[in-house]
């Protein structure tokens, strides 16, 4: 993303932030998406996006920010769902995300756990006290 008639500095918007990060002001953002500015104060206003602000209350744009109004423009514009969806779509992509870091965190948890086990030449559980992975069964709509 370009720092072009954006500003650089740190926002106050969210911690962690580093302070070399670009951003881009709201009508250059406006602009390249071929938005109105109110409806990027819309989208915030409904909590879809949340960009930093500076120390004078200026939003600035952020790489992040950027890629997810870009993301809510292809919902709303090509694929016609209106902003409640957007809002569950956006939750849910956030939902598993979580969900991925946690399984990659329980993964490498086991394996650190079974290359242990595998260096004290532990013998393995007997199959009945296995974890046993099934795979999923598809849902049955019984009638009633």
């Amino acid at each position: 993303m370009s720092s072009s008639g954006g500003s650089r500095g740190p926002g106050r918007g969210r911690p962690g932030r580093r302070n070399d990060e670009s951003y881009v002001l709201i009508g250059v953002v406006a602009e390249r998406f071929g938005v109105h500015p109110q409806t990027l104060r819309l989208y915030e206003r409904e909590g879809l996006i949340c960009p930093p602000r500076s120390a004078g209350n200026t939003r600035l744009y952020d790489r992040e920010t950027v890629e997810r109004l870009e993301m809510i423009l292809t919902l709303t514009r090509d694929l016609g769902v209106n902003l409640a969806g957007v809002e569950v779509i956006l939750d849910l992509r956030a939902r598993l995300s979580r969900i991925e870091g946690e399984v990659t965190r329980m993964m490498e948890a086991f394996r650190a756990v079974a290359a242990d086990h595998a260096a004290r030449g532990a013998t393995p559980t007997p199959p009945s006290r296995a974890l046993v992975v099934r795979p999923r069964a598809p849902l049955v709509r019984r009638g009633g």
